[in-house]
């Protein structure tokens, strides 16, 4: 069946206020941003030429206006992004250090974006995309939760492929075990899945790469991809597992990497045309390497969505050995 949308994106957007150093009068300096994992994914795979929508919640706030002309601007869909005027858009101070890596102090008591109801959610949308993705901060709170879980299923039932990407942030759960509960509660519903090579305990107690995607697969997720940093991806399926190595890159910031390169992958494996079953490990080492090519030109920019590269320049770095 022919989707409306190639990849729609459900759950967090908000302002990442990134450290910008000092001004003569000693005061910081914090840029505003736009982030917020799904959003990220939703504009990393729109640059490279996907058709792609977002749905979430917003603040009826200047911060929530920013944040729709961003993805309007980028051509992304927002007629599922949803303003309320009883939140606050969540926002997130983002300090990163001389090697480009990031710490996060969060606003979010709650956040809009945990606060998106069933009703809310633009049902034409969801049931018209050929891949639904989500992360795992939606499930921090009710009825955020519930109410990805709703989304799942619903678009899991109309046949589009899930995506899930944990994307785990510690000081937005009450501790570690609920997270590690409600993080791997949906792993059942998911055909496609991307972790660090740093949530590997969190989701599966495992802490090698490889017994870590064996298992996620035995548990019924048809392609997983494990990020590794600046050393690439490992990436299974029916046909086993493999490294793939990333590309060497001038490191300015880190933020965006997972979700540029998650952005690029899904964008291959829509634009390949074949089914879940039909992807083996050879297919799987081509999208890998497109999306770590994706990756390391977003690290060489500042910020998550103005440092997504176009179809163009991923093009030029992949002829790069």
């Amino acid at each position: 069946m022919n989707k409306t949308y190639d990849i729609t994106t459900f759950g967090e957007i908000l302002i990442d206020f990134t450290w910008q150093g000092q001004n003569e009068e000693k005061q910081t300096l914090f840029a505003q941003i736009p982030g917020g994992a799904p959003a990220n994914v939703a504009v990393a795979a729109r640059r490279l030429g996907a058709d792609t929508a977002f749905l979430g919640k917003v603040g009826k706030d200047m911060h929530g206006v920013f944040l729709r002309s961003i993805l309007e601007g980028e051509g992304v869909e927002t007629k599922g992004m949803v303003e309320d005027d009883n939140y606050f858009t969540t926002l997130a101070f983002v300090n990163i250090d001389k090697n480009g890596e990031r710490s996060f102090s969060f606003a979010r008591k709650p956040g809009a974006d945990t606060q998106i109801t069933e009703q809310e959610i633009h049902t034409e949308i969801l049931d018209s995309t050929n891949i639904f993705h989500v992360g795992s901060l939606s499930l921090t709170a009710q009825p955020g939760r519930e109410t990805t879980f709703y989304a799942v299923k619903r678009a899991k039932e109309n046949g589009s492929m899930i995506s899930y990407d944990p994307n785990y942030r510690a000081s937005l759960w009450e501790s570690e075990s609920v997270a590690k509960e409600r993080m791997r509660s949906l792993i059942p519903f998911v055909d496609v899945m991307k972790i660090s090579d740093e949530e590997t305990g969190l989701l599966t107690d495992k802490n090698g790469v490889e017994e870590a995607a064996e298992l996620l697969f035995r548990q019924g997720v048809k392609i997983v991809a494990i990020t590794l940093g600046s050393e690439g991806v490992y990436v299974y399926c029916k046909d086993g597992g493999r490294k793939v190595s990333g590309f060497k890159s001038q490191v300015v910031d880190t933020n965006g990497a997972g979700d540029s390169f998650w952005g690029g992958f899904l964008y291959k494996i829509n634009s390949s045309g074949k089914s879940l079953d039909e992807i083996g490990l050879d297919n799987l080492e081509e999208f890998a390497r497109f999306g770590n090519a994706v990756a390391s030109l977003c690290v060489e920019g500042k910020g998550a969505i103005p440092a997504m590269p176009g179809l163009a320049q991923v093009e030029e770095r992949l002829k790069k050995i």
